[in-house]
């Protein structure tokens, strides 16, 4: 289980809207006779392509996979068949699948006689496929927030200038980030002050799994801005042809911006952002990964919808200017925010921390 958790982190940032999942089939002997990892939406699943390597040694194999095998026909037939007709004898789940179009494999394989056991490495799997669960369990989409700061923790001096606080090494990882989320999300502040592009410079590659199958398209994340009045300029660089954008606006704002608007509620501390992640969600939005800036960030916070902290962290002071976090509803030590560290990194001359809050909002069942 442990090799096909592995391998289902391989498809990690190319299967929106679909789950990362990894397999190993072992023979009646239990030799491993085939792997395999769901690479892209439409393609493939994992247990399809650990069987096909199998062949006929499955027969009276085990199948050791990451999520509970579909039960359901979409761009792909259900892996519970494609394990019955292989002639599995046995399988082993990490993780029950949550979505209920989807599960079901589970109990038809057991109808059938095979052997059936689920909970095995289940926190090392869920971990794998996080943004996936929240997406499933929750019906929005997962947030990660980003942000770049000095060792006391500014992310620009009092002028505002912040280019570059981190280096290359720092800026070309975040870019893999980006890369590997559905969409990256900034706030009205972030785009007066810097009129970023908020693209992911490296995309697919030739390396990557799939890469040249016909039935995969280049990803490239959905840019969302936060901006319930509308201010975003009509000539800014988020608005360019490079990635699609969204302009979510409050419901009642009456504009003549042209661009695709979002339209949302407002709530007691601007645009509900909880509705945000749900709209985004119904348009196979997984991941969302969030950049700027503090005020943005707090808002997230206060709200409990930040699913994962990536920090990167310079060795330099600044010693006034502009705060990484805004105000993020803590008014006293007792309401402090609190998060674990996963992966504290070099990355060049800086470091990367990322962190998650203790009460993990996307392992809610």
């Amino acid at each position: 289980m442990a090799r096909a958790v592995e391998l289902a982190a391989r498809g990690h940032g190319t299967t929106s809207p679909n789950p990362v999942v990894g397999c190993v089939v072992l023979d009646a002997s239990g030799e491993v006779v085939g792997e395999g990892f769901h690479a892209y939406a439409g393609g493939p699943h994992a247990e399809v392509v650990a069987l096909a390597q199998a062949g006929e040694r499955a027969r009276g194999g085990t199948a050791y996979v990451t999520l509970e095998p579909c039960d359901h026909t979409g761009r792909t037939g259900p892996c519970s068949r494609a394990l019955l007709v292989a002639g599995i004898a046995r399988v082993v789940v990490a993780v029950a699948d949550p979505n209920p179009k989807a599960a079901g494999g589970a109990a038809r394989l057991r109808a059938h006689g095979v052997s059936v056991t689920i909970g095995v490495l289940a926190d090392e799997a869920a971990r794998a496929n996080e943004e996936w669960l929240t997406y499933a369990r929750l019906g929005r989409a997962h947030v990660t927030w980003k942000f770049a700061a000095t060792l006391d923790g500014r992310s620009a001096a009092e002028d505002g200038t912040s280019q570059w606080i981190t280096s290359p090494e720092a800026r070309a990882d975040v870019h893999r980030l980006r890369a590997a989320s559905d969409a990256i999300v900034a706030g009205i502040g972030t785009v007066l002050a810097d009129d970023p592009h908020l693209t992911a410079r490296p995309t697919l590659s030739s390396t990557d799994p799939g890469a040249a199958d016909p039935g995969r398209s280049v990803r490239r994340p959905v840019r969302v801005v936060v901006d319930s009045r509308a201010r975003t300029p009509r000539h800014a660089r988020v608005l360019d042809d490079s990635a699609p954008t969204l302009v979510a606006v409050a419901d009642d704002t009456d504009t003549a911006l042209k661009a695709d608007l979002l339209r949302l509620p407002r709530d007691a501390h601007g645009l509900d952002l909880d509705a945000l992640l749900r709209e985004l969600a119904a348009r196979d939005v997984v991941s969302a990964f969030l950049e700027g800036g503090p005020t943005l960030a707090g808002e997230f916070l206060r709200r409990g919808l930040v699913d994962r902290v990536v920090a990167y962290v310079a060795p330099a002071l600044l010693g006034s200017g502009r705060a990484a976090l805004g105000a993020a509803g803590v008014g006293t030590i007792a309401g402090i925010h609190r998060l674990t560290f996963d992966e504290i990194s070099p990355i060049g001359p800086d470091v990367r921390l990322v962190a998650r809050p203790v009460t993990q909002p996307g392992r809610e069942q």
